[in-house]
């Protein structure tokens, strides 16, 4: 196990149950959590999957509101066959909180953490699949433009990669500027549990909707405000660099080479399914959308995010 940074260390030490929340005990052969310094302002909790022959390694990326623990079951029924890891970006579940002066929060920013780890991990990149969602896609993607091999194949889904408030959510709309945007911020604080406990279910008919493990709720509440710096706030800072970074992607697409599968859910209604089908156009990338599928088709269904990794390596 590698050695927490300082701050880590704390937090191990005072909130062990945050830390192994999602630890299974029966899976201790296969499934291990613990930390790795990325950079001197940045330690991120991790998990990874362990197998001893793999086929290949997959990298799961999370998004707005959730930590590692949300790939947990997803990973281990990829174990069979693959290396699996997953992290908690900066700002979110155990994972450094620096202070937004010393470390932006932004895509770009988030860009390059996802660079230091594989590189830390030691990940072949040459047989990785990156999986990412809602915050974690875009920097994925800002990646492969400066490292095209940074992946043999990059799966993204719901998330915004272009400036188009019109296919969003209105309250991120709100987050796309001042003053709107530090007002969404305080409200997003006050409400944070009943972020926590509906944001997965929003928008979908009664007979979709679906609940979260316990140990995946609690995990995601017990981390929100860890380190002084909730995962709202990092969702703001992020949201504050959030056009200048889909700008610059949206100029640069015709240097991405890397191979990028979209999927969406139907009924996403955080980023409307248009904005999939104009970043799989822009960019000559197959395009799956999901019937009666949501923000999070890897919570809703996640034996199609199994079934998408199986995919990406044949």
């Amino acid at each position: 196990m590698i050695r927490p940074s300082l701050s880590a260390f704390f937090a191990l030490l005072f909130s062990s149950s945050i830390a192994w929340a999602c630890d299974d005990p029966a899976q201790t052969e296969k499934l291990d959590i613990d930390y790795i310094e990325t950079s001197p302002d940045i330690t991120l909790r991790r998990m990874v999957v362990k197998n001893s022959n793999p086929k290949g390694t997959v990298l799961f990326l999370h998004g707005f509101p959730e930590t590692l623990c949300v790939w947990k079951d997803i990973s281990l029924a990829l174990a069979d066959d693959y290396e699996v890891h997953a992290f908690d970006w900066p700002g979110y579940g155990l994972s450094s909180r620096p202070p937004a002066d010393k470390f932006s929060y932004a895509p770009n920013e988030y860009a390059r953490v996802l660079h230091d780890y594989i590189e830390k991990a030691n990940i072949d990149e040459s047989k990785l699949t990156i999986y990412a969602t809602d915050i974690g896609a875009l920097p994925a993607l800002l990646l492969a433009l400066e490292k095209p091999d940074i992946a043999q194949k990059i799966i993204v889904g719901d998330f915004a990669p272009f400036n188009r408030p019109q296919y969003m959510y209105e309250s991120l709309q709100h987050l796309k500027s001042e003053p709107s945007a530090g007002k969404m911020r305080a409200y997003m604080n006050q409400t944070h549990a009943e972020i926590l406990e509906n944001a997965y279910r929003r928008g979908l008919p009664e007979e979709a909707q679906f609940d979260l493990s316990p140990d995946v709720k609690d995990d995601m509440s017990r981390g929100w405000d860890h380190g002084g710096l909730t995962s709202a706030d990092a969702f703001y800072y992020y949201y504050s660099n959030f056009t200048r970074d889909e700008n610059y992607f949206e100029a640069n697409t015709d240097k991405l080479t890397t191979p990028v599968k979209v999927i969406w859910g139907e009924k996403d209604i955080y980023i409307k399914k248009e904005m999939g089908i104009e970043l799989a156009e822009k960019i000559k990338a197959q395009l799956r959308l999901l019937p009666n599928v949501g923000h999070y088709p890897h919570l809703q269904s996640p034996n199609e995010t199994i079934e998408e990794i199986r995919e990406s390596f044949q």
